[in-house]
């Protein structure tokens, strides 16, 4: 994506199902579920860069000994950091110790963060905050073993302020009104009650508050917990879980916004929130690896029981579109061929912009991530060149000749690297950054491949504001000198705000909206925008389930070649020569290509949960008022 946005976590959860010997004895190291757990979190590096966190638990230790050990880092690497402190604890424990090199009894005993249950999280941070105590996971302690419970998720809740009241009512004073802590105390007030109503039935039943610690843990009911916790939450959400005992589980929201994907053997059950890295990581096939469904949760017992079990009941389930565009890994097999696809689809729409002319037309694509749908638009302008090869041979056959013949089948779609970052360069210059001469430079382009009467074609994953385009990539593909710069979205225009992961707050960035208000200028229909805000403040009082989402109204006056030739026009500066199109992709073929991911809400509007109308509303209010402030 040529725009960075920040957008939502990765979440790995692990469970060795054997003893420590076991992987000591197969593997070679009873560290086997730490250096699982490093991959896992690595290759979802791309899901979150601002922090880092690990924990683990020991299982059935004596009363004294420590058995959770939890570390986070906010670090610039924070996922080498992270195990840059485990491997110094450990092995600075492991030189004082020479005795624990080779028993595994005493490593368990002795050293940090080994265990049989891990929790890891990688995070971007949407609300800008990236202190250390915004990392996950996040950690509610307790001397008794139950009531420990560690948390770490994938989520946006649209409704902070609302859990916060309900926990006050509770009786609880949160720290502060965050949705972390919102949804940790309520899963944490839920727990205690649970705990203690199982705690006085073993003592009706005359069992002493020891012998009551067992039957406690083999008796909690982890889907009633989730159930009572999670009425009322209105978000997206993939929520993993550790209870000091040994439980655990993953819960996913009602119309699986968020992805969880486990895979379960006789050695391990292990959760991601991709199933590619789940496949990497542990060499297990595609069908090895199982969606986890909306409204469920995967619950695995202290006693190596896993089951699925269903939380709250799905809606229609709105899957992020984005998962598959760009945030996900593209090694996954349905992914890869996804995104080629949003190549394929949207062919005719770039054809039709170059006029058919493919001869004179060169085929890129920026960034990198884009590369997939790249090779998709380029297989179809090959079959599209065939067919237009096989015609011509077809009309002419009786005087085409031998020289003729060669001539036309060495014709070839002409693709080129045009465009390379400079990660160094993008790196030191800041989001705010006024200084547009060295963002201008944030991508080098490759010189001698384009003639002036080329058109010059380049795919991108998505157009978000429209910054680096404007400010970068079209400055740079100008110096080539094409007849014309044709970019390609491989996403629809994003007309509005997101608020269940990706950092999209603000209606007023989104370049698709800044297009409709210039029209609706040019056009004399502002009125329009202020009957929308007249709407929006009406329904400001009404319960979410109530509200409408009357931002679509600024788009409607308006056909989507309409806004996209006003994006253009507006990302154009007068410096260009060339002639610029922008060309979007349309929803409907959005969803041909990606059939189970239909979230589209920050295409079309339609927000799967009644929070996300409140968030748009209130976006569009904090525009019209002039309020720099955060929707949700």
């Amino acid at each position: 994506m040529s725009d960075a946005i920040k957008h939502e976590c990765g979440i790995a959860l692990l469970r060795l199902k054997k003893p420590l010997e076991f992987y000591k004895e197969k593997y070679g190291s009873a560290f086997y579920g730490i250096q699982k757990m490093y991959l896992l979190m690595e290759k979802q590096h791309n899901r979150g860069q601002d922090g880092a966190g690990f924990a683990s638990i020991k299982l059935d230790v004596e009363p004294g000994e420590r058995y959770i050990s939890r570390v986070r880092s906010n670090d610039a690497q924070p996922i080498q950091d992270v195990y840059a402190q485990i491997n110094d604890r450990i092995n600075s424990e492991m030189a004082l110790h020479p005795e624990y090199a080779d028993n595994v009894a005493l490593q368990k005993a002795n050293l940090p963060y080994i265990g049989e249950l891990f929790l890891g999280h990688v995070r971007y941070g949407t609300f800008g905050k990236n202190n250390i105590e915004s990392v996950h996971p996040f950690l509610r302690q307790n001397n008794w073993m139950h009531r420990n419970l560690i948390v770490a998720g994938n989520f946006n809740m649209t409704n902070v302020k609302e859990l916060f009241n309900s926990l006050v009512e509770l009786g609880q004073h949160p720290k502060e009104m965050a949705d972390t802590v919102t949804v940790m105390e309520k899963i944490g007030h839920f727990l205690d009650e649970e705990v203690t109503d199982l705690y006085l039935e073993c003592k009706n039943n005359g069992l002493t508050k020891r012998e009551a610690s067992p039957v406690i843990a083999e008796k909690l009911d982890i889907a009633k917990i989730l159930k009572r916790a999670s009425r009322g939450w209105d978000g997206g959400y993939a929520m993993a879980g550790l209870l000091g005992h040994g439980d655990a589980f993953v819960l996913r929201d009602p119309a699986g916004i968020r992805p969880a994907y486990f895979h379960e053997d006789d050695e391990v059950v292990v959760v991601a929130s991709e199933r590619a890295v789940i496949q990497t990581v542990f060499n297990v096939s595609f069908e090895d690896v199982v969606e986890l469904e909306p409204g469920n949760a995967l619950i695995i017992k202290k006693d190596n029981t896993v089951s699925v079990k269903e939380i709250n009941t799905p809606t229609i389930k709105k899957a992020c579109s984005f998962e598959r565009i760009y945030f996900s890994r593209g090694s996954d097999a349905e992914i890869y061929q996804e995104r080629k696809n949003l190549g394929k689809l949207i062919l005719p729409a770039v054809l039709e912009a170059i006029d058919s002319d493919t001869d004179n037309t060169v085929f890129s694509y920026i960034p990198n991530t884009a590369e997939t749908s790249f090779y998709g638009m380029v297989e179809a302008a090959n079959d599209f060149l065939n067919q237009r090869k096989n015609q011509f041979i077809l009309n002419n056959r009786k005087t085409l000749t031998k020289e003729g013949l060669e001539e036309i089948l060495s014709v070839k779609i002409r693709t080129e690297k045009v465009a390379i970052k400079d990660a160094k360069l993008r790196t030191f210059i800041t989001e705010d950054s006024s200084r547009d001469d060295l963002v201008a430079h944030v991508y080098d382009v490759t010189y001698g491949v384009i003639k002036p009467t080329d058109n010059l074609v380049i795919i991108d994953d998505s157009i978000v504001r429209g910054t680096t385009l404007k400010m970068s990539i079209l400055k740079m593909m100008d110096r080539l000198q094409p007849k014309r710069i044709v970019v390609v979205s491989s996403a629809p225009q994003i007309r509005y705000p997101d608020c269940y992961g990706i950092d999209m707050a603000k209606l007023e960035g989104l370049i698709a909206f800044q297009a409709a208000l210039a029209l609706l200028k040019e056009r004399n229909l502002y009125h329009i925008v202020d009957e929308v805000y007249a709407k929006c403040k009406e329904q400001e009082n009404l319960p979410d389930a109530e509200v409408i989402n009357y931002v679509t109204k600024i788009y409607e006056p308006f056909t989507d070649t309409e806004i996209s030739d006003k994006i253009a026009k507006l990302l154009t500066i007068e410096s260009i020569q060339a002639e610029v199109k922008i060309i979007f992709q349309s929803i409907d073929k959005l969803h041909e290509a990606c059939p189970k991911n239909l979230g589209d809400w920050y295409f079309t509007g339609d927000y799967p949960t009644p929070g996300g109308n409140r968030v748009v509303g209130r976006a569009f209010m904090n525009f019209y008022e002039g309020k720099n402030d955060r929707a949700y």
